[in-house]
């Protein structure tokens, strides 16, 4: 009796193997992701903690814009391509994030300081990763509840996904993420669409690799100048 039920225990777990085997490679790589960020559901807590003490340090001013999202956020140089707006231009990017890492902590690194203007960039990586269309658009309605319910007065300013050349494979996926975005965006006169995907793109439709650097994802120097050039009547 203990052989046959090892015997049947074996072939679940073979079976069970193969199943995962041939699942399709987009769902696959969808539970493997959400696996990931459920068990790492705290990596970020250090870079946000990081936040709060340089907070203490030298609050932000209240009313300024805070710049959040991922690396594309990271490695805007404020000071550089936003001189006029001084201490009052407040980035919280966090390289490599995800836009439900942005929902996750905008209680913490964005409503505190009660800016008049939220500037967000996400959506790359969680494209890559798996997240699908529809549920990315649910994270923004989600991120712009939180803010609208604590600051009415703040607009947002959500930044189209860009295209580029290490994830122009996902361009179907990006491209309804940004429909269904610029959709919610439509009816509701505290946000703003920022639509930069015609202005990464060179002659031949392609990303225009002059905008981006080495590794086809971050951007040149005149990958921000686009986007500043973009923002800057926006933030009037």
């Amino acid at each position: 009796m203990k052989k046959l039920t090892s015997l049947a225990l074996a072939i679940v777990t073979v079976a069970s193997i193969s199943l995962v085997a041939q699942a399709p490679q987009g769902t696959a790589r969808a539970q493997a992701a959400r696996g990931a960020a459920a068990a790492g559901a705290d990596r970020w807590e250090s870079s946000i903690a990081r936040f709060e003490a340089q907070d203490k340090t030298a609050p932000p001013p209240k009313q300024g814009i805070v710049f959040v999202g991922s690396s594309s956020i990271v490695r805007w140089d404020l000071p550089k391509f936003f001189p006029e707006l001084g201490a009052k231009a407040i980035n919280r990017g966090f390289g490599g994030s995800q836009l439900a890492d942005s929902v996750k902590y905008v209680d913490r690194i964005v409503t505190p300081y009660e800016p008049r203007i939220v500037v967000l960039y996400a959506g790359d990586n969680d494209i890559e990763a798996g997240v699908t269309p529809n549920e990315l658009a649910a994270q923004f309605a989600e991120f712009d509840r939180k803010v609208h319910a604590k600051l009415p007065q703040t607009r947002t300013i959500f930044i189209s996904i860009k295209p580029s050349t290490r994830r122009w494979a996902w361009m179907p996926q990006i491209q309804e993420t940004n429909r269904l975005v610029r959709e919610y965006i439509a009816s509701r006169p505290h946000l703003i669409f920022m639509d930069i995907e015609q202005q990464m793109l060179g002659p031949d439709g392609t990303p225009n690799k002059a905008l981006l650097v080495e590794d086809g994802l971050h951007m040149t120097p005149a990958g921000y100048d686009i986007w500043t050039a973009k923002l800057k009547p926006l933030l009037k």
